[in-house]
């Protein structure tokens, strides 16, 4: 009798409120653990990593309008360079034009008399303009009596011909260029054969 009365008076477990298992299946929402409020050196470490955040944001910011600035002066200088690469080789042609308008005026008026004077000027003139087109890089192809070359002449025909050899230059039409050794324009050429028997 003893131990069922001892049993009976069993107080009940400390926790005799619902579980939060049964109040989960009961449908009530669960209550988050209140955070733990922040001390005041991680509050400090966290504006310091704020402040520095917002300093690599601003720096990015200016590099990038930085950068697409360099690209925007880069593209107008090499427009510029293309617009006036020619501007030094033309600067040098300006006093061959001034010889040349010379002559011409001089031609108009020219007596009899004054021909071999003015052919004497127009050959200073061609010789000056050959003069800065060679400081320029420019060189002739002279193909005159040489081996037909097809990558430095172009054939319009061919010339029956005792006096050149069969498949060399009979006659050169216009003279072909070079720059710096890159061909411009190839000599226009009438190229040699054999007479027929």
């Amino acid at each position: 009798m003893k131990r069922t009365k001892a049993h009976a008076e069993t107080p009940p477990p400390a926790d005799s409120s619902p579980s939060a298992a049964d109040g989960a299946a009961a449908g009530e929402p669960l209550a988050s653990a209140p955070a733990s409020p922040l001390t005041a050196e991680q509050l400090a470490e966290l504006q310091a990593r704020a402040a520095k955040a917002d300093e690599h944001w601003e720096r990015l910011l200016r590099t990038a309008a930085d950068f697409d600035n360099f690209k925007k002066r880069a593209a107008r200088e090499k427009q510029e360079g293309i617009q006036f690469a020619n501007e030094g080789l033309l600067n040098k042609l300006l006093p061959v034009l001034d010889s040349l308008d010379k002559a011409v005026t001089a031609a108009q008026s020219a007596t009899p008399e004054a021909n071999e004077a003015l052919h004497e000027g127009v050959n200073m003139i061609s010789r000056q303009l050959k003069s800065v087109l060679a400081e320029a890089g420019l060189e002739e192809v002279d193909a005159m009596g040489q081996l037909f070359d097809p990558h430095l002449h172009e054939a319009i025909s061919q010339l029956e011909t005792p006096e050149v050899p069969p498949d060399h230059v009979a006659q050169q039409l216009r003279k072909g260029y070079r720059l710096r050794g890159r061909l411009l324009r190839p000599a226009t050429v009438v190229v040699a054969k054999s007479p027929a028997a």
